[in-house]
């Protein structure tokens, strides 16, 4: 009976064994299967059914040989020539009695921006009317003396002083008018006996009222800046171009800024003038560009800018735009490794690849360069076949389904 219990146990025991040799020996080729399957499907690249390619429309094309434009890449900022920017200022100091603008409002050429009293203009008009009637006694007394010599009875020595008399003081006044006219009084209102004490402030320029410096009350002085007026319709631009690029920017070239302040919104212009000297100790000269359509583009003076400069143009490898996608602070474009059938799909007759065919994909890290018409400049960092296929459209969409795999995983 003992010897028959030894028996069962040890069968027993065998049995379990064979279990469990059994049940190690199918698990470990399952995780090996799986581990190779994703290292094949990882070599094989990003795999995209016959369905989803036309779902989004993913079309291939190849890199391109493209002439583009060289451009100089500039910055810079708006600045208004002096000619289209004035100081409002007085020949004479005096106590601001009126003030008829404010900062920001727009004026014309001529227009009365503020009323200063003076006691000095009152002065100046005193001695105009004085000027005015030593003028006149001047004027007859040199008409006697030259009556008086040509009937004999005089002498030529009192009439070439009476003329000179008349000639001294018809010069004096005409400056005395001119000195009013300056302060902006009309002579001929002060010739008729009307003084006035006000000096009118008029605008020299039309624009737009910067600052005012002056205030009701406050005395204005000679020479002393009271208001700024600037005209933005003529602001221009003056763009730093580096050492390195100076002998490729020339005058007439087309130049495309950037509004960094305007969402990046583009406008045109051109080179008129390039400086022949460094800007301080930065090895940079300034190239100035006129605007178009400056007085429509609501541009003011100070606005920073980036801008590119037309140089030329090159023959360069060159992608659709929108077939560089961005991930990671890094460039890549897609492009087909290989089409496979799936298993039991069948060919249309109509269809060059099969309705259940499989795309595989690949990324391929590049550096862009410049952009024009749709394309965009590109130099490979990474390998790729010769002849190769790129997604030229859709290629945000693979990018997306690979990053939302990642994300799951």
């Amino acid at each position: 009976m003992t010897v028959l219990k030894r028996k069962l146990k040890s069968i027993l025991f065998f049995l379990c064994s064979l279990l469990v040799l059994g049940c190690g020996g199918n698990e470990q080729p399952t995780d090996d299967a799986e581990k190779e399957s994703e290292e094949t499907a990882t070599r094989e690249g990003i795999q995209l059914s016959q369905r989803q390619i036309d779902a989004v429309n993913i079309q291939l094309g190849p890199i391109e040989e493209k002439n583009l434009k060289s451009v100089v890449k500039a910055s810079g900022q708006l600045e208004v020539p002096p000619q289209n920017k004035a100081e409002v200022t007085l020949l004479t100091g005096g106590v601001v009695k009126q003030i008829f603008v404010l900062e920001g409002s727009h004026v014309y050429k001529g227009q009365k921006l503020a009323a200063i009293e003076s006691n000095e203009i009152i002065s100046l008009q005193q001695e105009y009317l004085t000027a005015l009637n030593e003028l006149n006694y001047a004027k007859k007394e040199f008409t006697r003396q030259k009556e008086l010599n040509e009937n004999n009875a005089g002498t030529g020595k009192v009439l070439q002083q009476a003329e000179a008399a008349y000639h001294g003081d018809e010069a004096r006044t005409a400056a005395l008018a001119r000195r009013l006219q300056q302060a902006g009084v009309n002579p001929s209102v002060t010739a008729k006996g009307k003084l006035t004490s006000l000096v009118p402030v008029y605008s020299p320029i039309g624009g737009t009222i910067s600052k005012i410096s002056i205030e009701t009350g406050s005395y204005a002085e000679a020479a002393r800046s009271l208001m700024n007026v600037i005209d933005n319709s003529k602001v221009h631009c003056d763009l730093l171009v580096y050492e390195k690029d100076l002998f490729k920017v020339k005058e007439g070239q087309t130049v495309t800024f950037l509004l960094t302040n305007q969402n990046n919104r583009e406008i045109t212009g051109k080179i008129y003038g390039v400086n022949q000297s460094f800007e301080n100790d930065s090895k940079a000269i300034i190239a100035h560009a006129v605007i178009e359509n400056a007085a429509k583009s609501n541009l003011i003076q100070g606005m920073y800018v980036s801008a590119l400069i037309e140089t030329g143009s090159h023959t360069t490898p060159a992608v659709p735009t929108e077939s560089i996608v961005r991930s990671g602070g890094k460039e890549y474009i897609y492009y087909l490794k290989k089409v496979e059938k799936e298993a039991g799909s069948a060919k249309d007759k109509d269809q060059k690849t099969p309705a259940d065919a499989v795309y595989y994909f690949d990324k391929a890290e590049v550096i862009s360069g410049v952009s024009d018409l749709g394309y965009t400049e590109i130099k490979l960092i990474t390998p790729v076949p010769k002849d190769v296929r790129i997604v030229t459209k859709g290629a945000f969409y693979i990018l997306s389904s690979t990053e939302a795999e990642g994300e799951e995983e």
